[in-house]
């Protein structure tokens, strides 16, 4: 039986939570749709699972880890549509010290399972000034 959207949510959370990053890209659709509007210098936007890939790969190498905290799922009149509100920490890979906490809005189509397009509303500029600072 297909996950419904919550439940494909929450396993992605789940695995960002325990540094799975690998893992993340198998939750996409092939031709899936990532767009952070509010990603700095300018929007972003993610075409298609093996991009999404790349970037999580990235992800794995960060000298932070994100933990996300108080999570809401709401769900919306279309079935495959969720809104999630959530917190990240983000704390220092090397010692576990929080250095932010931060507000996110994620809106996600999830498909037979799959999630094929979402839209990221994240405070990339401040989770970039964390992994500036981690860096050195």
């Amino acid at each position: 039986m297909t996950e419904t959207p919550r439940e494909v949510y929450l396993r992605f959370l789940d695995l960002v939570g325990r540094d799975r990053w690998s893992e993340l890209a198998d939750l996409y659709a092939e031709d899936a749709v990532v767009e952070q509007p509010y990603a700095r210098p300018e929007p972003r936007r993610i075409l298609g699972r093996e991009a999404l890939r790349a970037r999580f790969a990235i992800a794995d190498e960060l000298p932070i880890r994100l933990r996300p905290v108080d999570v809401a799922v709401h769900e919306t009149g279309d079935p495959e549509v969720i809104v999630a509100e959530f917190d990240y920490d983000v704390l220092l890979a090397a010692t576990g010290e929080r250095r932010l906490r931060t507000a996110n809005v994620i809106v996600l189509r999830i498909r037979d399972g799959r999630i094929v397009r979402s839209r990221d509303f994240h405070d990339t500029e401040a989770i970039g000034a964390v992994v500036a600072a981690a860096s050195g």
